[in-house]
């Protein structure tokens, strides 16, 4: 009897310090053998209602991405491809400003491997992943597959040491984990079939205005009036020329569609999602884009052979469908130099969306480029409100050759964020774009001349309204190299962080210098000064002798985020922030590496401690008993929490952030 009271108390003791711990999804795994050598590893996950867990492929700059680590690969055994994923659904995200992948109700991730050491016996995994409803949960589980004979269909179930204020529990589970709550929005989360449909409206919607820019081009712009003219003339009735000019459109359609279609099918419908994220591709497509500038600006032509054309010619002329169609090939082909740049880039941008975008794009692109041949041929008297040929359309070109330009270096600044290379920091990226913009208001102006241009003996309304529209652009951006938010153009240039200096150039006033900064500390939001270690940040409290603030957050936390633009930057909150408490922020997902002599077994979850974001995770819940980001905590230099009826906060309005911090500041003073 005494023995049943002892272990029931230490189980109450665990379960109320551990009350807000939360674990919303469950697994089960399978090793199926495949071949001699090749087994199946199936990871089934069952993820509780409301809940979302992100996948491999959500793209950086986003939450946390999974992550499958074998942990005794070397020597042992070698991977088959990357992990592969069951049904996930994807939707924006208006706060990280990407497109994120996840899992809703169920996760299935299957890895095929190969063994190359016949003496392993077991397979040792760690899934390491974010789950999350209205706040997020960094989670690893660990797994040990027994290789069979046969299938089986089992987790290795490991003891995870409990320690509590009153006894030790040992509990067996089938994972150990290390977990942080992370608030993100509540309105997350969109169902399947919406996020789908409102993701194919967008591409098709903006793949539409590239194919009505297309029409705009010296390629396509003069074929319009010459291919309707010659199926009104040469056919017998206006009705037959009607019904050829509606066969040609559609052939447009169908030609590109399949293109479309094509790419998907090569690249599978995910693959161009998840090279997106990659920082190769996002160089590769640098350089593309720089080159189909080069090519509008008038550097060089991007054409296909000459013989596909000729080949195309001749059979165009036996006539009848098959000879519309391939008319409508032809002028593919033909037009090549210039929807070629365009398709590419649609297919770029609708393939990151997954699924069959690149169909989707198409569609929206050739409806665009064919509707016009259609409703000439049904109205042929509008051919006379058509525009004539001209220099205005190599304008047009020209034009779209900046627009590339500018969105090149985008890409760029991708993979400079990714590797954290420092090269092309906002100022940089700023300049770069002011430098083209600016250069573009030139052109249009008449100041700069291309290799195409025709001579400009005026300036047409329109071309001057361009002009004076793409000046004010350029100087807009230009206070955003002394540190002016550019909220117009946000989702573009590098973070106010990423820069050479917080601050902007020349900055002066109340602003803190980071030439006076105190040792260890850095500059975050609002140029708040800050600490992102414990033990610098409460050795600086103590010798200007103020109250700590501590802010359990994470790079990949929505609402801390939303915190701190909408909270902090509040002019009740940000003096506060600035001159009464010294500011540590920890956070809990920083993925570096712990020294080796400081990496050691949480005594509260038994989680291997190797990452400072695992160090700061195992503070927060052995501490304060919960893993809920944004976790805030006054202290005293000794640690003590200085609000008694509310030690901790976490997403709150102003003034009720105000009055906590006003009643915890005024305790430290007494």
């Amino acid at each position: 009897m005494r023995k049943i009271i002892f272990l029931l108390v230490a189980f109450l003791a665990f379960a109320k310090g551990n009350s807000q711990i939360l674990d919303p999804v469950k697994w089960t795994t399978k090793i199926e053998k495949k071949s001699e050598t090749n087994y199946l590893l199936t990871f089934n996950g069952v993820i509780e209602n409301d809940w979302h867990m992100y996948s491999q492929f959500t793209p950086d700059g986003g939450p946390l991405p999974m992550e499958v680590i074998f942990k005794n690969q070397d020597g042992n055994f070698k991977l088959i491809g990357k992990a592969k994923e069951g049904k996930t659904t994807t939707a924006y995200n208006d706060v990280f400003e990407v497109n994120e992948t996840f899992f809703v109700k169920n996760a299935k991730i299957q890895q095929e491997i190969s063994i190359t050491n016949p003496k392993i016996s077991k397979i040792e995994v760690a899934l390491n992943y974010q789950v999350c409803k209205e706040s997020c949960i960094n989670l690893e589980k660990k797994f040990t597959f027994t290789i069979p004979s046969v299938a089986i269909v089992k987790s290795e179930e490991k003891v995870v040491k409990i320690d509590t204020a009153v006894t030790e529990a040992v509990i067996s589970k089938s994972e150990t984990s290390k977990k942080t709550e992370t608030p993100l929005l509540k309105t997350e989360v969109i169902p399947s079939k919406e996020v789908a449909q409102k993701g194919l409206l967008s591409i098709f919607f903006l793949s539409f205005l590239g194919g009505l820019l297309a029409l705009l081009t010296p390629c396509v712009f003069p074929m319009i009036p010459m291919t309707v003219s010659f199926f009104t003339k040469q056919s017998k009735t206006r009705a037959a020329g009607i019904r050829n000019a509606i066969i040609y459109g559609i052939s447009i359609i169908i030609i590109y569609v399949l293109l479309g279609t094509i790419v998907t099918a090569v690249f599978g419908a995910d693959a161009l999602n998840k090279m997106a994220t990659n920082v190769y591709f996002n160089l590769i497509f640098f350089l593309l884009l720089v080159i189909f500038a080069a090519s509008f600006l008038g550097a060089f032509e991007i054409m296909l052979p000459n013989s596909w054309a000729n080949k195309v010619d001749k059979q165009a002329d036996k006539g009848g469908i098959i000879g519309i169609l391939f008319m409508a090939l032809a002028l593919a082909i033909v037009s090549f130099s210039c929807t070629g740049p365009i398709v590419g880039d649609i297919l770029f941008a609708s393939a990151s969306k997954g699924g069959i975008g690149p169909v989707v794009g198409m569609l929206g692109f050739s409806s665009a480029l064919a509707l016009p041949f259609m409703l000439f041929a049904f109205f042929p008297s509008w051919l006379h409100s058509l525009p004539k040929s001209g220099g205005w359309l190599n304008t047009v070109k020209v034009v779209l050759g900046f627009l590339e330009l500018a969105l090149a270096f985008k890409f760029l600044s991708n993979a400079d964020l990714v590797l954290q290379l420092h090269l092309l920091e906002r100022e940089v990226f700023l300049a770069i774009w002011i430098a083209v913009f600016g250069a573009l208001a030139l052109y249009l102006f008449g100041k700069i001349t291309l290799p195409h241009d025709s001579p400009l003996t005026h300036l047409s309304v329109g071309r001057l309204s361009l002009g004076l529209v793409v000046l004010s652009f350029t100087i807009y951006m230009i206070p955003g190299l002394w540190g002016a938010p550019l909220k117009l153009i946000n989702a573009f240039p590098p973070p106010m962080e990423y820069s050479e200096s917080p601050l902007g150039f020349g900055s002066s006033g109340n602003k803190t210098s980071t030439a006076i900064l105190p040792n260890g500390a850095k500059l975050g939001p609002h140029q708040i000064v800050f600490f992102d270690d414990y033990d610098k940040g409460l050795a600086y409290a103590k010798t200007v002798n103020k109250p700590i603030m501590l802010d359990f957050t994470g790079f990949a936390c929505v609402n801390c985020r939303k915190m701190e633009n909408n909270v902090w930057s509040d002019k009740k909150i940000l003096p506060i922030l600035n001159n009464e408490v010294v500011l540590i922020s920890l956070y809990v997902d920083d993925k570096r590496d712990l020294p080796k002599n400081e990496q050691f077994t949480s005594k509260t979850t038994g989680s291997d401690i190797e990452t400072i974001g695992d160090k700061w995770t195992d503070f927060m819940i052995s501490k304060y008993k919960t893993n809920t980001q944004p976790l805030y905590v006054l202290t005293d230099l000794n640690g003590n929490s200085l609000n008694e009826t509310t030690p901790t906060i976490s997403y709150i309005s102003v003034e009720e952030y105000e009055n906590w911090l006003k009643t915890g500041i005024s305790k430290f003073k007494k």
